[in-house]
This record gives structure tokens, sequence and C-alpha cells, in this order.
């Protein structure tokens, strides 16, 4: 199982913190929307600033996309690993479909 962290941003003009990270409904949300991760390599500028408000989907739904493009810009130059760590948020909750807790009894059988 992927360990990351989810992401923290503060808007220091306003005070206002942000929780980025990603749950099955901001997948599916993002998805829905035709949202591809792999996109991301071949259209950097655009698809960068989607996953990046697909990112606030799970604790701020009300942060439009002008928004997020204000915060993303307002980071300035980003960290080397920015993108590559919203991609492992992004994929993380794939792995529900692949690992359950010990403890958990499956309650369907495939044939």
């Amino acid at each position: 199982m992927i360990d990351v962290k989810p992401m923290k941003i503060t808007d220091t003009k306003t005070g206002e913190e942000f929780t980025l990270e990603f749950d099955k409904e901001s997948v599916r949300f993002a998805e829905q929307r035709g949202f591809d991760l792999d996109d991301v390599q071949r259209f950097p500028l655009s698809k960068t600033e989607e996953l990046f408000w697909y990112a606030f989907r799970m604790h701020h739904k009300r942060v439009d996309l002008i928004r997020a493009r204000k915060l993303l810009e307002g980071i300035g130059e980003l960290p080397e690993d920015f993108i590559e760590r919203l991609m492992m948020l992004y994929a993380k909750p794939y792995e529900a479909f692949a690992e359950r807790a010990d403890d958990e009894t499956p309650f369907v059988t495939v044939e």
C-alpha cells in the first residue's frame, strides 16, 4: 500500500487551510469529467490544474476551478515532487479494491 500523506496548503492572504486528498468519490467525480491520470504527462499545464482542483473535492467541495487555479499560481515554483505526490494521492483509492483488512472476511465469491 502506498503510504502518502494528504497535502496541506495554506492561503497566507486569507489564513485558509486546505487538505488535498482523494477518496473514491473524488476520483469518480474526476473520471466522470473525462479526467485520465495518464494525460498529466501529455498535457502538463491543463491536466495539472485539473488534478490539483480535483484534490480539493474530498474535503473542500466548494472550491471551484478558478479558485484552485489561483491557489496553484500562488504557490509559485512547485516543489520538486508536487505533481508526483498529487498523482500518488489520486491512485490511493484504487488500492481499496486490491486490499482489505486482515480481519475482514469476504462475503462475495467469484467463479
